[in-house]
């Protein structure tokens, strides 16, 4: 590993962190972007069941705050149970835009590794590239000279690409999950609304 290093040259370590810190932010995005844990598939009738058992409480709502994404927007829609829909909507609405931030959270760091990676690369095979020119001016170790600046050339292209490549597919892929639990959320709580208002049967 450290031979590869040292053949690509000092422009590989801006990409080496930039795939450290890539791929610590995927492995945080699919431990904390699973859907039992932004929303529960059971939670919405176990707030159903309870509504029906004991109504709204203090309880009630710091569990649902404390339990998931899912359990605040419902928690904020509860907290207006006694007001007009369009008003427990609004509260929806409100904690859904909260959610979703926070389910956003650090793709755009990882977006943006996805994109300046190959321009990471590209900047190594320019480095390789000067190193190769350079060599003209020397008749000193020439071949030796002209071989590392080929291999920092090539070795930063294919780097900067192995990193944006993962990158760019996890990126996507979480920004559809983020974009189908959103909506999820948003269904089941407006569900709630028309439940608790007596425009849905549950």
């Amino acid at each position: 590993m450290f031979a590869l290093v040292e053949a690509a040259g000092w422009p590989i370590w801006f990409l080496i962190v930039a795939s450290v810190i890539a791929v610590a932010l995927i492995a945080e995005r699919l431990m904390t972007l699973r859907s039992k844990k932004i929303a529960p598939a059971e939670l919405f009738n176990e707030v159903v069941q309870e509504l029906k058992l004991r109504g709204v409480s203090d309880a009630m709502l710091s569990r649902l705050e404390a339990e998931s994404p899912l359990g605040r927007i419902f928690a904020a829609g509860l907290k207006n149970i006694k007001s007009p829909s369009t008003v427990m909507k609004e509260s929806v609405e409100e904690a859904g835009r909260a959610a979703a931030h926070e389910l956003e959270r650090f793709l755009t760091t990882l977006g943006t590794i996805a994109s300046i990676s190959p321009l990471l690369g590209l900047f190594g095979t320019m480095v390789g590239m000067i190193e190769i020119f350079g060599v003209q001016n020397t008749a000193e170790n020439a071949p030796a000279a002209l071989a590392h600046g080929i291999s920092i050339a090539l070795y930063n292209t294919a780097f900067g690409l192995m990193v944006a490549i993962p990158s760019m597919i996890f990126y996507r892929h979480f920004r559809a999950k983020v974009d189908g639990l959103t909506i999820e959320m948003e269904q089941q709580a407006i569900k709630l609304i028309e439940i608790i208002h007596g425009a849905r049967r549950g």
